[in-house]
C-alpha cells in the first residue's frame, strides 16, 4: 500500500501538485453533532476534486474524489459511512455525521486543473468532547498504545535518573 503523505510529498516536490491557498479556516464542533466543511470550487468546467485530511501533520488520508457535481462521489477506504461530498456551481461540500474527536484535523480540497492538482481552500476541524470507539478492536488498541507509551516513558525517566546519579 502507498504511504499517501509519501506521494503527495513527492507529487508537490515534482511539480504535479501546487497549493493556492484562498482560504483558511477552523471550526469547532461537539462530537456527536454533524459538520458540513465547504471548499470554493476555482474550476470554471468540470474537473476532479478531492478532500483530504492531515491528521498531527504526519498522516495525509485521502477522503473522497468527484468529476463533477452531478456525480456519485467515490470514497477511500474508512470514509464510505458518515461522509458526504456534494457540490453546486460555487462550492464543494464535505459532509461529517456524528464527529468525533478522531475526525479532528486539518481537511483540504484540491482541484486537477491541466497538469496539477491545486489546493484550495483548507479547514481545521476541532472536534471536542469523548472520543466514541467505533469498535471493541479500536478500544484496545487504544488502550495497547497508552500502556505501551506509559511504559517506554517510565523506561526512560530510570534510565535517565540512573545517569544523572552517576555523575
Amino acid at each position: 500500500m502507498i504511504n499517501v503523505n509519501l506521494l503527495l510529498s513527492l507529487l508537490f516536490v515534482s511539480g504535479w501538485i501546487s497549493v493556492s491557498v484562498s482560504q483558511s479556516q477552523t471550526v469547532n464542533v461537539q462530537s456527536g453533532e454533524d459538520v458540513t466543511l465547504l471548499c470554493s470550487n476555482i474550476s470554471r468546467s468540470p474537473t476532479q476534486t478531492d478532500w483530504f485530511r492531515l491528521v498531527n501533520r504526519t498522516k495525509a488520508s485521502c477522503i473522497s474524489s468527484m468529476y463533477q457535481s452531478e456525480d456519485e462521489a467515490s470514497f477511500c477506504v474508512g470514509f464510505q459511512n458518515r461522509f458526504e461530498m456534494s457540490s453546486n456551481i460555487s462550492t464543494v461540500f464535505l459532509k461529517i455525521k456524528k464527529v468525533d474527536v478522531s475526525d479532528s484535523g486539518l481537511y483540504f480540497c484540491g482541484f486537477y486543473k491541466g497538469v496539477h492538482t491545486v489546493i484550495a481552500d483548507t479547514t481545521h476541524l476541532n472536534v471536542q468532547g469523548k472520543t466514541v470507539f467505533k469498535s471493541v478492536s479500536d478500544c484496545i488498541y487504544t488502550i495497547s498504545q497508552i500502556y505501551y507509551h506509559s511504559k517506554v516513558k517510565t523506561a526512560q525517566r530510570q534510565t535517565k535518573n540512573k545517569y544523572m546519579s552517576k555523575n
